[in-house]
């Protein structure tokens, strides 16, 4: 009798729990179809709008071009000075006076070092002292021998003793001479302490200091002439035979991102045996700001090569992508393709287009600047 009385209850409880679950799970979708937006009315797209309505291209259209180029390779080398010198010293002194640094233009004959001195005054004067004494000799030499040339006329005096008068004339003119050049070397040698520039240029770097002690051959200041440069080349041998002096040949200085103008001034006629390349110096106008030890290319020109250009106001950089609209069938469609060389206001394509297409030049926004310009270094 207990199990009929508890049945109809667990059904009752079973049948109340179910109820609950299907109108929690009926909420949960209302909820979610609220949530999706169901059961809000729909606005209609106006027709002014609408995509078909929308301009096909925003912009000026340009051909993909195919142009031709000459095709050059090239060589590295190092810029030196056409005239560049090193001024060392003759003397054993000291360093009293520096009139100069680094980067600092001079002029020929301006005073760069001074050297200790006082030992060469003394042999100056020295020198100039036996000049006088010297001169005092051969002046009393040549007296006695016009007394003597007179008196071996009337036989006062023997034959012998003129010629002994003769002889120290003689003696006392070429130790006159000698004292003289003595001089000559005293004066030089004192000229030597005064270091002086010996042409117009640019101190490369001074090589002493103030209290120094030199000794004859040290380099005390290397010098070089700002207006006359070059690039000094190592081309290797197939190249080398298209080159002849006095040919016209581009030069880029990396560094400044300059390419100018040069003529092959000398080709050394040795190859060297570890790259087997010879060495071409070009000169030219300098560009400002070039300086000796600098880096440079030679730009050897070569055949002619075809390649695919684009205006550079076409390409759109979207983090590293480069993009481009390609007028198709009335449409602009999006692209990537990747660029290379930058040919004054046209872009190198190396892949992604193909000459005959168009590309689209976006116009700029009104009260902006122009798009934004390709740059590759």
């Amino acid at each position: 009798m207990m199990f009929r009385t508890d049945a109809p209850r667990r059904w009752a409880r079973w049948i109340g729990r179910a109820a609950v679950l299907l109108g929690f799970a009926a909420v949960v979708v209302l909820l979610m179809l609220w949530l999706a937006g169901r059961f809000e009315r729909k606005v209609p797209i106006p027709a002014a709008v609408a995509p078909a309505q929308q301009p096909l291209v925003a912009g000026r259209v340009a051909p993909v071009r195919l142009v031709r180029i000459p095709l050059v390779e090239s060589a590295v080398g190092t810029i030196r000075a056409v005239h560049e010198t090193s001024v060392g010293a003759k003397i054993l002194a000291r360093v009293v006076e520096i009139h100069l640094k680094a980067g600092q233009k001079v002029h020929s004959g301006d005073l760069l070092v001074r050297l200790d001195d006082t030992d060469l005054r003394a042999k100056l004067e020295e020198a100039q002292a036996a000049v006088t004494s010297a001169e005092a000799l051969s002046a009393q030499a040549a007296a006695d021998e016009k007394r003597a040339a007179e008196l071996v006329k009337t036989q006062s005096v023997s034959r012998q003793q003129y010629e002994r008068s003769l002889t120290e004339l003689r003696t006392a003119e070429a130790n006159l001479r000698g004292a003289r050049e003595n001089v000559k070397a005293a004066q030089a040698a004192l000229d030597w302490a005064t270091v002086r520039s010996p042409l117009d240029g640019v101190v490369i770097d001074k090589k002493v200091d103030l209290g120094d002690m030199v000794t004859p051959g040290q380099v005390l200041v290397t010098l070089f002439d700002p207006t006359r440069m070059q690039l000094i080349a190592s081309v290797r041998e197939s190249l080398a035979q298209r080159l002849q002096v006095g040919q016209d040949i581009a030069v880029r200085l990396d560094g400044l991102q300059k390419q100018c103008s040069g003529t092959i001034s000398e080709i050394v006629p040795e190859a060297q045996s570890a790259s087997r390349s010879f060495q071409v110096k070009v000169t030219g106008p300098c560009p400002a700001g070039i300086y000796t030890g600098m880096f440079g290319r030679l730009l050897i020109p070569l055949e002619e090569e075809q390649i695919v250009v684009i205006p550079r106001q076409a390409v759109q950089h979207v983090g590293q992508l480069e993009l481009v609209d390609v007028l198709d069938g009335g449409q602009a469609k999006r692209r990537a393709i990747r660029t290379g060389r930058i040919l004054d206001e046209d872009l190198e394509v190396l892949s992604g287009l193909h000459p005959g297409e168009q590309v689209v030049i976006p116009a700029p926004p009104s009260g902006r600047a122009g798009p934004q310009e390709a740059s590759r270094g």
